[in-house]
Parts: structure tokens; sequence; C-alpha cells
């Protein structure tokens, strides 16, 4: 998935084109979630350990999955900063 625009504007449809690539070996608990929730990538971006065990991810793939949503926010807050100085 060539990601061209902010994952805070990425919408449910592109939420689940990116769980779906980056673990595609991953039971689809989540990807169930995302559609049934509606999780865009604004909501993505404010995901917690709590909110995944709701929606009933397993514990040993949350860490995995909130290190990477950790990332996307890091590149969101990049993406501010090179705004704020361009």
């Amino acid at each position: 998935m060539v990601v061209s625009k902010r994952v805070s504007y990425w919408t449910v449809a592109e939420v689940f084109d990116w769980v779906r690539e980056r673990y595609p070996t991953h039971p689809r608990a989540l990807q169930q979630a995302i559609a049934k929730h509606a999780i865009s990538g604004r909501v993505l971006l404010r995901m917690r350990k709590e909110q995944l065990s709701r929606l009933g991810v397993e514990p040993k793939f949350q860490q995995e999955f909130l290190q990477d949503v950790l990332l996307l926010r890091i590149e969101e807050e990049l993406e501010n900063l090179n705004n704020i100085y361009y």
C-alpha cells in the first residue's frame, strides 16, 4: 500500500487495507472490528490497549500493533513539523 496522504485522513477502507497488508497472517478479528466500528485513520491514531481488548484483539498481538500505530503517529507529527517550517 502506497501511502499518499496523511494517516489522519485515511478512510475506513484505507485503514482496513493497511491492516490487511501489514498483518496478512493475523486472525481477522482486527479487520472485522475496523469494518464494524468504522475505524478511520484519525481513530486508528488514537487506539489504545484497552480499546483493542474490547474489540477482541488477542493480547499477544496488541503490543506489536500499538508499536506500529506509534510509528504512524510519529510520521504524522513529523509531517506536522515539516508543514510548520516549509
